[in-house]
């Protein structure tokens, strides 16, 4: 029988009423001559909850039980999931992640796939099961203990299945509809898109859009797995949702697909940092050892000599990292100065920041994406104070104030209310 894994979120499954809502999506791919394997997140809320459990009782707690606690979550939705579809009348078992089992790297809070092996599920589906039922977001260690593959992990879970399986697709059935040009309650001009490429993707995700996790579109486009992102809220059809595909599936594509936005981020200057061979190094690579996501990087002209305080070559560097990493940011920075890794005359962070992209593989063959960008801000009296680019995106770091206005003036300027 073909292969079919449909992933339902926590809002997917909040309630009981809304895991029969998911059955019978289940129910109606059976009937179509599907095995499938469903991959359910922990009902919304309860992860959140469960965190809060374990920071109350340890506050510096051990990784390993953490995990433990956490990923119980799942486990539930996947019984009480199974459970429905066995009253419906359809051969369903839940899997936790040790059963499988879905083996991990121990890195405990954020692990890694290993391998998923088959022979235990389609061993089943051979005695007649129709609907293996995994709990998502957890795996198993060589050393037998369980682990979490960190925020969004379910969505990972599902593409990791779909590429060990060769399903024929994998359904994410969410609280939305698709993926949109960009987020509709800024822009109420936003549009849904049929198609849109792992490329495009994978940038929006990592800027800022929360309907896909990073991972799991790394993972998608990795192996090819045919993902489509659709609501589970509405009734569903072969055109329904966003279809995440190769781009060759993709007939024309516009210079711009989206725009995307990420409210949380900073901006952090160094001032007068010596201008030597080896100084980037000194300053990343101790924000990396302290688990800093550095994004756009700024490195200005060198000047020589400037005043006999600070002879020979100097520069300042400027880099944005999430909000909630400055205060590890700052310290790692502080720690390598008083080490003498590196020397610098201030240290200024700005924490009123955000960052607005626009993305598209329609860049590699049109020109004029950066100026039309430039243009529609420059319009609307918007200050940029970075700018980051690649081969299908561009990046603008702004005031904050700014974000949603910056949004829609750059939806408008590159017509994404139009197919």
């Amino acid at each position: 029988m073909p292969v079919l894994v449909m992933k339902f979120g926590g809002t997917s499954v909040a309630d009981l009423e809304r895991i029969a809502n998911a059955a019978a999506k289940v129910q109606k791919e059976v009937d179509r001559g599907y095995d499938v394997i469903v991959i359910v997140s922990a009902m919304s809320g309860k992860t959140n909850e469960l965190v809060k459990w374990v920071n109350d009782t340890s506050p510096f707690y051990d990784a390993r039980e953490y995990d433990a606690v956490v990923a119980s979550g799942e486990n539930i939705t996947a019984g009480l999931m199974a459970l429905r579809l066995q009253e419906m009348g359809i051969p369903a078992r839940s899997w936790q992640g040790w059963q499988v089992p879905i083996q991990t790297t121990s890195q405990h809070g954020a692990a890694r796939f290993l391998e998923i092996p088959r022979d235990n599920i389609d061993r089943k589906f051979a005695e007649g099961m129709k609907v293996a039922v995994v709990a998502g977001f957890q795996g198993v260690t060589p050393e037998g203990r369980i682990t979490t593959l960190g925020r969004g992990g379910s969505d990972t879970t599902a593409v990791a299945f779909a590429a060990a399986f060769g399903a024929e697709r994998c359904d994410i059935y969410t609280d939305v509809n698709g993926v949109y040009t960009t987020d509709p309650r800024i822009a109420k001009k936003a549009r849904k898109l049929d198609k849109i490429s792992y490329e495009e993707m994978l940038e929006l995700a990592s800027l800022g859009a929360k309907v896909l996790q990073t991972r799991s579109v790394e993972l998608a486009m990795r192996y090819k797995v045919r993902l489509r992102v659709v609501s589970s809220f509405e009734e569903i059809d072969e055109t329904s949702g966003t279809l995440v595909c190769d781009e060759d599936e993709i007939m024309e594509s516009k210079a711009v697909a989206g725009v995307a936005y990420s409210r949380e981020e900073a901006k952090i200057t160094l001032f007068t940092i010596e201008d030597r061979p080896g100084i980037a190094a000194a300053i990343f690579g101790p924000l990396a050892d302290a688990g800093v996501n550095v994004d756009m990087i700024v490195q200005n002209i060198s000047e020589k000599d400037y005043d006999e305080a600070h002879p020979g070559a100097v520069t300042d560097m400027t880099f944005s990292c999430p909000i909630d990493q400055v205060a590890r940011a700052k310290k790692a920075l502080e720690e390598a100065m008083e080490k003498g890794l590196i020397k610098y005359d201030e240290l200024i962070i700005d924490d009123d920041v955000a960052k607005v992209s626009v993305v598209g593989i329609g860049m590699r063959s049109h020109t004029g994406v950066a100026a039309k960008m430039f243009q529609a801000l420059r319009d609307e009296n918007v200050n940029i104070k970075v700018i980051s680019t690649s081969e299908i995106k561009i990046s603008v770091l702004i005031d904050r104030r700014y974000m949603e206005l910056a949004v829609q003036s750059l939806h408008d300027a590159f017509d994404l209310d139009k197919a």
